[in-house]
């Protein structure tokens, strides 16, 4: 009698790891050994069970992928990737409200890779993250969208335009509101600017601001309780800032381009 797929595959590392090196093509059994580090003796009998199971087959000592197991294996990648993202912190993860993510990029959600999560002290919560405002002095662009700025946006900005980086914002009309009354001679320097960009989303936004450069991805989530949460997210690899990328083009589709105060 067949065991089940389920326990075939994640019951043992072994048989787990040779459908994910295979997944990029056949492998001669020298090539496999190298790669998981154990002995010819220890890897046929694992083998034998995927190939019993219709998900690998071989010729000479080559070993490759059925259709079966090309189709399983790729499922897993993404299924993968998805437990070690938010294995990292599963507590912060499963408190946050994820909901301002569509479906088709929550889906994608691995893309971001594993990830940061960052915890300021009492006295950074105010404060950008150094290394992600250093990051995007060396960037050609910052894109974001938020429904509250840091108190000293004006500096943080004005930092990025001397070093000629191109700012793309998209602000609730409530933010843009305060910036251009509360904050008017101000932030009428930085609009002014032909490397400011500003855009209103008049649609609600579940979640307190995203950022990326061209290194990294900051995410900011609310908790489930619509509630402020200190501690945000911080990635860093180029899948991740794709990604952002396509979120933010999400939220632009639906947000007005501002000519003038």
């Amino acid at each position: 009698m067949k065991k089940r797929l389920l326990d075939i595959i994640f019951a043992s590392d072994k048989r787990k790891n040779v459908l994910l090196l295979l997944q990029n093509g056949p492998k001669e059994m020298d090539a496999l050994l190298k790669s998981l580090e154990t002995t010819r003796q220890a890897l046929l009998p694992q083998i034998k069970i995927l190939e019993e199971h219709y998900l690998v087959f071989h010729y000479n000592d080559n070993y490759e992928l059925t259709t079966i197991g090309k189709l399983i294996a790729d499922e897993m990648v993404p299924l993968l990737n998805n437990i070690e993202l938010f294995d990292n912190d599963i507590d912060y993860w499963g408190t946050h409200n994820l909901s301002f993510i569509p479906p088709h990029l929550l889906k994608r959600i691995d893309e971001i890779g594993k990830c940061k999560i960052l915890a300021p002290s009492l006295h950074e919560i105010c404060e950008i993250h150094e290394n992600f405002h250093e990051n995007s002095k060396k960037s050609k662009s910052l894109h974001g969208v938020a429904t509250s700025f840091y108190p000293h946006f004006v500096d943080l900005f004005s930092d990025l335009l001397s070093h000629n980086v191109n700012i793309y914002s998209i602000v609730t009309t409530d933010l843009f509101n305060k910036l251009r009354t509360q904050h008017y001679d101000d932030f009428v320097k930085i609009f002014n600017s032909e490397l400011t960009h500003f855009y209103i989303y008049t649609k609600k936004i579940d979640f307190l601001a995203f950022a990326y450069n061209d290194y990294n991805l900051s995410l900011s989530p609310l908790k489930e309780e619509g509630h402020f949460d200190y501690k945000h997210i911080l990635c860093s690899n180029s899948n991740a800032i794709q990604w952002a990328k396509e979120l933010f083009d999400y939220y632009l589709k639906d947000s007005i381009l501002v000519t003038e105060i």
